[in-house]
């Protein structure tokens, strides 16, 4: 962070034994330590939850994304069923009226046959 070299430490430490004096010196080196201590473990933990936001972020964007391919994928295949059963229902439903159509013509061959004592064919 502080590009501070053992020099530069020297000269302040030499600096705090002057102005503070020898009997406060190690209890004022004690608190720094302590207070240093503390400021860097609040940049810590707000790195950490500056990373933290910023990976939920990510997250939600993913998220998003993830539904709305979902959202189309659902769209696409239910697009699809209903052209594959219009496809198929038109066919079967031809089918069904035209067997419909071959058992009453049946039935009515049958009940004219049965009035008229004639066999069927």
């Amino acid at each position: 962070m502080f590009d501070i070299g053992f020099s530069e430490l020297m000269l302040i430490g030499i600096v705090a034994l002057i102005v503070i004096g020898p009997e406060r010196l190690p209890k004022v080196a004690r608190t720094l330590g302590h207070l240093l201590g503390r400021a860097q473990r609040y940049v810590n933990d707000v790195k950490s939850d500056i990373s933290r936001e910023v990976q939920l972020d990510e997250l939600k964007k993913l998220q998003s994304q993830v539904t709305d391919s979902a959202r189309e994928l659902e769209s696409s295949v239910r697009a699809e069923y209903e052209s594959a059963r219009s496809a198929i229902e038109v066919p079967v439903q031809a089918a069904a009226a035209d067997l419909q159509s071959t058992t009453a013509q049946l039935s009515e061959t049958l009940s004219t046959a049965e009035t008229s004592g004639k066999p069927a064919a």
